[in-house]
């Protein structure tokens, strides 16, 4: 029987100690609120107790390559996942699923089952909620940090972009974000306009 308390315990203590410093939103905070969503989900679905207990696993260790780097981050996250998992009783079956998960949350997002588009929209559920500014600023903090982004400008340019190509796969998600996310985006729009 696998205990998802002390898998949690575990890979959380890991990043707590080891991610890099100036990771605004890839860190703590950003696993729980993904592994919040994947278990609200998965009621909201009614998905059995195996395929909940995968997505949490997933969700605990979608990001955990940030440890080592963010380009790639995913891959790495897999081998931790291929590492640690089976220490815990997981089979090798559960961890090539688990991984497919992982990999569901590579951008741009291409899950091949439900429980990867599950995490997949877990993983970018913010867009569509209330708190959607206060987490896109932590984003927009980490990226000026590591100089992916210049500004404010080419941030607001990168997230149209983003939102634009982006899209919920499970109809949970678009009912529950959809709306809230259109209405981000014109925002996003808006504060352009007023900057050219």
């Amino acid at each position: 029987m696998i205990d998802i308390e002390k898998v949690k315990l575990f890979i959380i203590n890991k990043l707590e100690k080891e991610l890099p410093s100036g990771l605004y939103y890839h860190n703590v905070r950003h696993i729980l609120d993904v592994y919040d969503t994947v278990i609200r989900h998965a009621a909201a679905l009614e998905l059995s107790a195996q395929d909940t207990l995968l997505l949490k696993t997933a969700a605990l260790f979608h990001d955990s390559g940030f440890i080592i780097k963010a380009k790639g981050h995913e891959e790495i996250s897999c081998s931790y996942a291929e590492e640690y998992l089976p220490l815990f009783g997981y089979s090798e079956e559960q961890v090539k699923i688990i991984c497919g998960m992982i990999m569901a949350t590579k951008i741009p997002q291409s899950p091949h089952t439900g429980l990867e588009e599950i995490i997949a929209d877990a993983d970018l559920d913010y867009l569509g909620r209330d708190d959607f500014f206060e987490i896109s600023d932590c984003l927009y903090r980490e990226l000026l940090n590591s100089e992916v982004v210049k500004n404010e400008k080419e941030w607001n340019a990168l997230q149209v972009d983003f939102f634009e190509k982006h899209h919920y796969f499970t109809s949970l998600a678009k009912e529950l974000r959809d709306g809230n996310k259109e209405k981000h985006l014109k925002i996003i729009k808006s504060k352009i306009t007023k900057h050219t």
